[in-house]
């Protein structure tokens, strides 16, 4: 049986019956009604007040709700959506965006309201209603998707110090001066980066390599390295690519004692494989960085360090990294 919304003289008929004392059941018979709609219609069109229903009143309520009827927004008001979508475009994650909120705006928002008022925007055909925000996120997917399976790993022979050697004190980043490095790669081959990032405060820096060879990583290493503190110069976490086959040469030139991960444990250097991934959001697979200006690499790197992140109670990296040299 298909739904017909109350008409105004079913409403008056409604007060009519009321006024009777008639029951809710003996009101509905009469119209050829569900008793549990008419029941429904009258507990909410009842003021608290002086407890009347009114059908013309009534029906105007049911007319102007009518016209909204599934378009709620996903955020409550136009200050959070125009503040969601300018941060996105700078690249910060809903999850930063929510924590943020509230330092910046005074209101408060989960990340998983901000996710569906971006997919709320797609509809089962995939069209887009307003402007799509699907690629201002991290991995710019079409839908939201459960996580796959890992693939198969092959057997590495590790080299170097092993991770399990390294000072307790580093996994709890409790000091400043503990640091993780990585290759970035660049397409066709070509030389990447080196990302390195400070395990307390989340600094990272980005260098161009001039080559692949270990030798390359070596002096991208030492060149930061030389414009820290030596208190921010301890240890430094990296996996068992080829370009830190000159581990020791490593040691020399930046002062800090170097620890290998396991082969296959990402997760070991955690922190290092997220801004990997936030890089990767400015610069995608197949980018070319021999044609990426050092101006543009140092925009990212800036941006990087000024976004507010969780595990700092979203103050900056730039903020808590001041703040550890001058404390």
């Amino acid at each position: 049986m298909k739904y017909q919304h109350f008409s105004v003289e079913e409403r008056e008929a409604i007060q009519e019956g009321l006024w009777r004392k008639e029951s809710a059941r003996r009101i509905a018979a009469r119209l050829g009604r569900s008793h549990a709609s008419v029941v429904r219609e009258i507990n909410r069109n009842l003021p608290p007040l002086h407890r009347r229903y009114t059908p013309r009143l009534a029906h105007a309520r049911a007319l102007a709700k009518r016209k909204c009827r599934g378009r709620t927004e996903r955020l409550k008001n136009a200050r959070i959506r125009a503040y969601v979508e300018e941060r996105l475009k700078e690249r910060w994650s809903p999850e930063q965006i929510a924590g943020r909120m509230w330092i910046d705006l005074g209101e408060r928002c989960s990340h998983e309201a901000i996710y569906q008022f971006i997919y709320a925007r797609v509809t089962s055909y995939g069209a887009v209603r307003g402007e799509d925000l699907r690629p201002f996120l991290r991995r710019a997917r079409k839908r939201r998707m459960r996580k796959g399976c890992r693939r198969g790993e092959r057997v590495l022979k590790p080299c170097g110090i092993s991770i399990d050697m390294r000072p307790l004190i580093v996994a709890e980043r409790a000091r400043l001066g503990d640091w993780e490095s990585d290759t970035v790669e660049s397409c066709a081959h070509k030389p990447g980066v080196n990302t390195l990032l400070e395990r307390r405060t989340g600094l990272v820096l980005i260098t161009k390599l001039a080559g692949k060879k270990s030798a390359d990583t070596v002096a991208a290493l030492a060149a930061r390295a030389a414009s820290l503190p030596c208190e921010a110069r301890r240890t430094l976490t990296l996996d068992h690519g080829p370009e830190n086959a000159a581990w020791e040469s490593i040691e020399a030139a930046t002062g800090m004692r170097c620890f290998f991960a396991h082969p296959y444990h990402a997760w070991e250097r955690g922190a290092n494989e997220n801004a990997n991934g936030l890089l990767r959001d400015y610069f995608p697979k197949k980018t070319d960085f021999t044609l990426v200006p050092d101006a543009a690499i140092a925009a990212v790197e800036y941006a990087l360090n000024t976004r507010p992140r969780k595990r700092l109670q979203w103050k900056s990296p730039l903020e808590v990294w001041g703040g550890a040299l001058q404390g």
